[in-house]
Formats: structure tokens, C-alpha cells, sequence
């Protein structure tokens, strides 16, 4: 799907989200209706169909279900008020309020310079932990990281992001320039593939290195088909973007975690 902030009929967007859930999970009207509270089987199709409104209780409610971070549910809350509203200086205001938000959920996809952002573990790690840190200097960030990483090496990091406009450094603060970063696999694999590699070690270590109070490992060997395959790599998708809502509403954060979410085959295709 495209980012909300691209939506300007919040039916549309309600229609894609179903119909990507749809092709992903199975997903049918009447399930979509019962996860968002609704007794009616139909109402939401109405809705997208512009035969019924959404109301403001509805919308909350409904972004919740649709894993919206609080950015993007302000946003959404917005856009009914927009679509629905017959008062034009409401209207205005919503649309005010709309462009706003789109500012602050912004998500940069990187391409050509995204194989030099994946190509080290610690740059998507400095761009996070960097803007919470106060007179963030290079032997400062280094001796916050579990992993051994040389100041001059973090040096080298905090310009490259700064140059690349990952983040912004504002009077010995850095500050982030995107609200979140998305890798465009389709242009930088062999760099993605690379930071999977790098994080997938420093999990291995973690699994002796920390209490099972700061780390949480878990797994499940298990036998699927094809389409139980797509379903989960679905399911995990959106778990993904749930946590990503978390993450976003998450205020006065003071740790930088890696999650990872995978799922690999164990043997060879069994044939019939």
C-alpha cells in the first residue's frame, strides 16, 4: 500500500487495506467487520462503496485494528473529518492538519545511497541512538554500543549520515531527518541481504551476552504449503507494522533495539 499521507478519501485507503488483507489472509467483509466491532457484516463495504460514513468513534476504533501509528491515526482521524464534513471551514482545517502530519510521517526509501546506509550494522543504529544523546561525540556514541565500534569508525558513520541527509546536526544535537527508513530490496539487495547477515551474528551473540529479561528469543519448526506460507509472511508483515505503530507512539525511548523477524526453509520441497 502507499503511505496514508498520499490518501485524500479515507474510503479508498480503508478499501486498500482490505483488499491487500484480502490477498494476503483471506481476509472477507465480514471478518473485517467483526475485528473493527461492527455487528453489521456490510458496513464497511458500505462505506467504501460511499453509501454510509465512518464516524469519529468508528475511525479511532478502526485504525487500531489497521495497525496506524499515532502519527498516522491523527492523520486518518483527519481525513474522515475532511471527507465527511459539509462545513468548508472545517473541511479547511482538517485539510490544514492533514498536510502537517504528512510533514511529520515521513518515510524515506533509500536507493542509491541506501547501499552505503545497510552496509555497516552500526549506521541505522547511529542514526537512532545519535539524536538522543546530548553533546553526542564520537568516543561518547562508541562507548554506548554493546558491540565494538572505533570512534573514528562512528566519525566516518556520523558524516556520511549527515551528507546523505539521514540526519541533521543542529548545534552538537543530531536530529533525524525522516521519521523512518525503508530499504528499497528491489534496488539494494545485495546491501540488504548484508545487514541481514550482521544482524543475524550479533543475535547469535546476544543469546549468551544478555538476561533473558533484556532479550526475548523465541521459534517454530513447522510444515506449510504455499498458500500457508504467503498467509505468514503476511501475518508477520503486520506485526511488523504494529510495532511499528509502538515504536512511533513509544516517547523518551533509551535503548536501541534490533527486531528480527524470520522465516526460512528447513529442507528441500517434498514431492508428491
Amino acid at each position: 500500500m502507499k503511505p496514508i499521507s498520499d490518501y485524500d478519501n479515507y474510503r479508498t485507503y480503508i478499501r486498500d487495506f482490505y483488499e491487500e488483507r484480502k490477498l494476503m489472509t483471506g481476509l472477507s467483509w465480514r471478518g473485517f467487520n467483526k475485528m473493527a466491532g461492527y455487528a453489521s457484516t456490510k458496513f464497511l463495504k458500505l462505506v467504501c462503496d460511499g453509501k454510509s460514513k465512518l464516524s469519529c468513534v468508528g475511525a479511532a476504533r478502526l485504525s487500531k485494528v489497521m495497525g496506524l501509528s499515532k502519527i498516522q491515526t491523527s492523520y486518518f482521524l483527519a481525513l474522515v473529518t475532511y471527507c465527511n464534513s459539509p462545513v468548508e471551514k472545517k473541511r479547511q482545517a482538517a485539510l490544514e492538519q492533514m498536510h502537517t502530519l504528512a510533514k511529520d510521517d515521513r518515510v524515506r526509501v533509500v536507493g542509491g545511497d541506501g547501499y552505503e546506509y545497510f552496509k555497516n550494522w552500526w549506521n541505522p543504529v547511529l542514526r537512532e541512538l545519535a539524536p538522543r544523546i546530548a553533546n553526542a561525540t564520537p568516543s561518547k556514541i562508541a562507548n554506548m554500543l554493546h558491540e565494538s565500534v572505533t570512534p573514528e569508525n562512528v566519525k566516518k558513520s556520523l558524516d556520511f549520515l549527515v551528507q546523505a541527509g539521514f540526519l541533521k546536526e543542529r548545534r552538537n544535537r543530531y536530529v533525524q531527518s525522516d521519521k523512518a527508513i525503508l530499504g528499497s530490496s528491489e534496488k539494494i539487495p545485495r546491501a540488504i541481504r548484508g545487514m541481514h547477515r550482521q544482524m543475524a551474528r550479533l543475535a547469535e551473540k546476544a543469546i549468551e551476552a544478555f538476561p533473558v529479561t533484556e532479550r526475548n528469543f523465541s521459534g517454530m519448526t513447522v510444515a506449510v504449503n504455499r498458500a500457508a506460507y504467503a498467509q505468514i509472511v503476511s501475518e508477520l508483515d503486520f506485526c511488523r507494522k504494529k510495532i511499528a505503530a509502538i515504536v512511533s507512539a513509544a516517547e523518551d525511548c533509551d535503548r536501541v533495539y534490533r527486531v528480527n523477524l524470520q522465516l526460512f526453509p528447513l529442507t528441500k520441497e517434498i514431492k508428491k
